[in-house]
């Protein structure tokens, strides 16, 4: 089943609860929180303080994505917090496949991400052990970004890959997602979509989500 993941990252941080259970309510399937270290990317967002509170006051899985530096540094506390999957970028793990064992140990998820210059390639040895691969279709740190169409090609070489190898695994894309674009990244072989501004900044969240699925069946 194709799933819808509204990323915090373009929510009211104000009334943060409040924008949560209005898409839980609106039928998102997941939410994503994007976390930040100011390193690995310019900005700084949120940290395991964060997902304990949302853990609190949503039954939705929580798709922790950390866009971090030594992201093996966080693990437990990510985990302890109440994630449901934790995503890591291969261009941060020298012993990505080590880190993802790590989280499976502490009964999450694990996912690997890859930014949109990075090759699938440097995948290819974890693509067993995952539950989760993430591509990046804008370059990662803000939200608001245009989707990057050579990303397209990406999600369908992955796609085919996991196909003929019968792996166990979701693609999640993320980055510039719209009404107006699902189908096209859907048709690709996309099984996650995560948007922030593409739910966020709209003035329905159930009208939005309800276009959406149509547009990606």
């Amino acid at each position: 089943m194709k799933k819808i993941a509204p990323s915090i990252l373009s929510a009211d941080f104000s009334r943060l609860g409040e924008e949560v259970k209005a898409v839980q309510k609106a039928g998102a399937d997941l939410i994503h929180v994007d976390v930040m270290d100011g390193h690995f990317v310019r900005n700084i967002t949120v940290g395991p303080v964060v997902v304990k509170a949302l853990r609190r006051i949503t039954s939705l899985p929580l798709d922790v994505h950390l866009m971090i530096e030594q992201p093996e540094r966080y693990l437990e506390a990510f985990a302890e917090a109440g994630s449901t999957w934790i995503t890591v970028h291969a261009e941060v793990c020298p012993r990505l496949k080590a880190v993802i064992r790590r989280i499976r140990k502490l009964s999450v998820k694990p996912g690997v991400v890859l930014n949109p210059s990075t090759p699938l390639k440097r995948i290819h040895p974890v693509l067993d052990e995952v539950d989760l691969v993430l591509l990046m279709s804008v370059n990662p740190g803000f939200a608001g970004q245009s989707f990057i169409q050579s990303s397209l090609k990406k999600i369908e070489r992955l796609r085919k890959i996991v196909d003929q190898n019968r792996y166990g695994l979701e693609i999640e894309v993320d980055g510039g997602i719209k009404v107006e674009n699902i189908r096209e990244v859907s048709r690709a072989g996309a099984d996650i979509f995560v948007l922030g501004t593409g739910i966020f900044k709209t003035e329905n969240y159930e009208e939005t989500i309800r276009k959406l699925r149509e547009e990606m069946a």
